[in-house]
């Protein structure tokens, strides 16, 4: 960490020198004024340019005047320049088209001092011959009269070329900004453009060797800068600004101290026992360094911007500083209440101390750095600095906070090691946790990799998505677990919100169980929604709260149904969207099938149905959302579906019966889930109602599947429907010499004996029938569900039986008469009589 230290301390005084080499540099007496409209040629060094003053002036006087068609291809030249920019995606193209529109530029400033001292000269000979003679005094001669018209007509013309030249020297310089500005953002945008390795020469020459113009723009925004200062301690300002100073400082010193204090009495004593505590110490310590660092910030800012007193670029340039505070000290409060240092045993992350003692400057540290850069940053966009300051400012940035993010998971591998090592008590990784450590190291290192080999708008861009990552990933555990503690604290019983709940409305425990867990699940639907937009849209140091919230209301309020507009950026974010969509899909309905619905008095069949009927709703939801993000217009579709609506219609007949059939079964209910269902010879469990078929399970487990029509179309036997009482029914044949009584005593005493038969309605026993072959009694006795019907009457044969044995009493049997011996005559005549009757 020492030798980390000393590297960061030298990269950190490089910076700077390359922030104070150029006001160094600059020259009073050899710099225009800031401001001002002279500018250096682009293409000339600064020698050469004031070696030869002499060969320049000798030029200008050889050549007395500007042709109409030097200008017309001058202005040809501007025009196909911007052609140009509008179709440009590479780096050196930009350098080149500013290079021409800088000559451009200079052209035309050279047309402009040929042509000024032309015009002077025209207006001092017209001086010279005087204006025309008035009416009624002396006329002038002819030739004097002929003098001033071509006088005059040579003056208009020099005036119109005056004016055109300085029209193309004022579209050049602008074009030639507007350059720059693509410039710097096409190293924000493309990431594939290659820049220079941060170990060239190329990349170190804002610092060795920077441009003309920077050090020119940096010496007039440090004068204005000082202006301010020195207004800012002026006698008639001393008082309130040293006022405003002591409190930044007091703010910055003291102010977070103590309000984090009192926020721990108010989470000991203002919140009963519980999570509830620590989330809402950890939220609060947020909160209050945000607070702290941006209202000190503030105050800072107040000193030099009391009574509207900055110009319009130095209080662009404070703004923006302000805006960085918040995320700054949103990085610093995130560390320091994850972390937990003072109090670990109300850290949120379960992590071993010694590893959150490690981590703690890690936070702060990226914190300055982003600062300190995003300033720099801040400072070129400002004065408008050429793109190679811009490049050098972010790849600093970028290699500063890989090197810290590196080091900081190296360290946090070494130190769990050691305890391994040592035999001291450590929690494996969850398997979430082992994957961000996985990707935060793998980015550090491809940002390092792009830095070294030149890719540094690609290192700028990860640096940055890092971090805005971290940030909304961190937030949304926190609030998350605020959501979550604030729910069930509450609404619980053990507290009094819960119990003044309870009283008030005249609530069962339950049903506090189940608003916990609903408002809950609402609100991180809430937030995870928020987090999403976020990600998607927001970006480092350019997004608040509030540009979050109202990109959800333009989401969903706007008219993006309607329209189709499909570019690879729609498909990806299309794509994107539908995997969290399925994931967030699944997880919902995990959390209703596991955790809400079970707390509510509705049966299994009917939780199934609202899991099914809820996944349905949100397929076609997630559907229109893919489809709405890839731009596509309904109204634009209809022709097509016009055109396969025959074709559609035939082949998606019976998917969509199905379908339709499978809503009424949802809807309507004639069976559910857990019934027992009998059709078409198939007897079996309702396991699961689709959106096509349903699955029944037979009793050796296997499954079948019936289509959904059928189950509306078709006879369907509901065993279990409405609660449906089991009748075990035994029919018994005895021979006809038995006492029916004794019999029907047997009978009832088995049935009434069996702990499975309801004793209302009672058992019965009837005589069936009478026949030759014996007494036939049926006996039945009611169960509680038709499931158990079998298993009953199986333990009831077996307890009659047994019965019946001890009574001596015995079922009937089939009598069969066998006849031995007869005589021939006999035999043959019983023969001839068989075969009769068979034919």
């Amino acid at each position: 960490m020492y030798r980390f230290s000393k590297i960061l301390l030298l990269i950190c005084l490089l910076t700077v020198i390359g922030t104070t080499v150029p006001s160094v540099y600059a020259a009073p007496k050899s710099l225009p004024v800031a401001g001002s409209n002279t500018k250096p040629s682009a293409n000339k060094p600064q020698d050469q340019t004031q070696a030869k003053p002499q060969d320049q002036d000798s030029e200008q006087e050889e050549k007395k005047d500007v042709s109409t068609t030097e200008l017309e291809s001058l202005q040809q030249q501007l025009s196909d320049i911007k052609q140009q920019v509008s179709a440009v995606t590479k780096d050196k193209k930009f350098s080149l088209l500013n290079t021409q529109a800088l000559e451009v530029s200079h052209k035309a400033d050279e047309y402009i001092g040929i042509l000024t001292p032309v015009l002077t000269q025209i207006q001092a000979q017209l001086d010279v011959i005087g204006p025309a003679p008035a009416p009624g005094a002396l006329d002038e001669t002819p030739e004097v009269t002929k003098q001033r018209t071509a006088l005059n007509t040579n003056k208009a013309a020099t005036e119109k070329k005056l004016e055109h030249s300085q029209t193309l020297k004022t579209n050049a310089s602008n074009l030639s900004k507007q350059i720059i500005e693509l410039r710097r953002n096409a190293l924000k945008t493309q990431l594939a453009l290659n820049s220079g390795s941060i170990l060239g020469p190329r990349f170190w020459a804002p610092v060795f060797s920077p441009q003309v113009d920077d050090r020119t723009k940096i010496v007039g925004f440090s004068q204005m800068l000082s202006d301010n200062i020195t207004q800012a301690w002026q006698p008639d300002r001393l008082f309130g600004s040293i006022i405003l100073m002591a409190l930044a400082i007091g703010v910055w010193l003291y102010a977070r101290k103590y309000l984090e204090k009192a926020l721990v009495w108010l989470s000991i004593w203002g919140f009963p026992d519980g999570r509830l505590r620590r989330t809402f110490l950890a939220f609060a310590t947020v909160i209050v360094t945000v607070i702290t660092i941006y209202g000190g910030a503030n105050l800072f800012y107040l000193v030099f911007a009391r009574n509207n007193t900055l110009p319009p670029l130095v209080d662009n340039f404070a703004n923006g500083i302000l805006g960085l505070t918040i995320f700054s000290g949103l990085i610093a409060g995130l560390g320091r209440a994850l972390l937990s240092i003072q109090r670990p045993s109300w850290r949120l992350i379960p992590m071993p101390d010694l590893i959150a003692i490690a981590l703690k400057p890690y936070p702060t540290g990226i914190a300055i750095v982003l600062m300190l850069f995003g300033t720099l940053e801040q400072f070129n966009n400002v004065i408008g600095s050429s793109v190679s300051a811009a490049i050098f400012s972010n790849g600093i940035a970028a290699l500063l906070i890989a090197l810290l993010v590196w080091r900081a998971t190296r360290r946090t591998n070494r130190i769990r090691r050691e305890m391994v090592a040592l035999g001291e008590p450590l929690e494996p990784r969850t398997s979430l946790g082992s994957l961000i450590h996985l990707v935060v190291s793998a980015v550090s290192v491809v940002i390092v990799l792009a830095l070294l080999i030149g890719y540094i708008p690609l290192a700028r861009f990860l640096t940055y998505e890092l971090v805005w990552v971290c940030i909304v990933f961190s937030c949304l555990y926190l609030t998350t677990k605020l959501m979550g503690d604030l729910c069930e604290s509450l609404f619980s019983v053990n507290h009094a919100s819960g119990k003044w709940i309870k009283q008030a409305l005249s609530l069962d425990n339950r049903y506090l169980e189940q608003a916990t867990i609903l408002f809950s699940a609402i609100g991180n639907t809430i937030l995870v929604m928020l987090a999403a937009i976020a990600l998607f849209n927001g970006t480092y140091g350019a997004t608040t709260p509030m540009t979050i919230v109202d990109k959800a209301i333009d989401i969903l309020g706007s008219d993006s149904f309607g329209k189709i507009n499909i570019v690879p950026a729609n498909v990806m974010s299309a794509l994107i969207s539908a995997v969290i969509g399925l994931y967030i899909l699944r997880t919902a309905r995990r959390w209703l099938a596991t955790k809400f619905l079970p707390k509510t008095a509705m049966d299994t069949g009917m939780r199934m149905s609202l899991v099914t009927l809820f996944s349905n709703i949100g397929y076609v939801l997630l559907i229109l959302i893919t489809l709405s993000l890839l731009g596509i217009e309904w109204n634009k579709l209809a022709w097509i579906v016009s055109a396969l609506s025959v074709g559609i219609g035939f082949g998606l007949q019976e998917i969509v019966k199905n379908f339709i059939s499978g809503l009424i079964l949802l809807t309507e209910r004639p069976v559910k889930v857990g019934d027992l269902v009998s059709i078409s010879g198939v007897e079996g469990d309702i396991r699961r109602i689709n959106v096509r078929a349903t699955e029944i399970q037979l009793s050796d487990k296997s499954t079948v599947i019936v289509p959904n029509s059928q189950l509306i179309s078709q006879n369907v036997r509901n065993v279990t429907m409405g609660n449906a009482q089991g009748v075990a029914t035994i029919p018994l044949i005895f021979p006809l010499d038995i006492d029916p009584e004794q019999v029907r005593g047997i009978l009832l005493e088995a049935y009434v004996a069996h702990e499975a038969i309801q004793d209302t309605p009672a058992p019965s026993v009837s005589f069936s029938q009478l026949t030759p072959d014996g007494i036939t009694l049926s006996v039945t006795g009611y169960v509680s569900s038709p499931r158990v019907v079998s298993r009953t009457k199986s333990d009831l044969l077996f307890d009659i039986l047994k019965r019946l044995r001890a009574a001596n009493v015995k079922l009937s049997s089939p009598q069969s008469l066998v006849v031995q011996n007869l005589p021939p005559e006999i035999a043959a005549a019983y023969t001839d009589n068989s075969k009769k009757e068979d034919e």
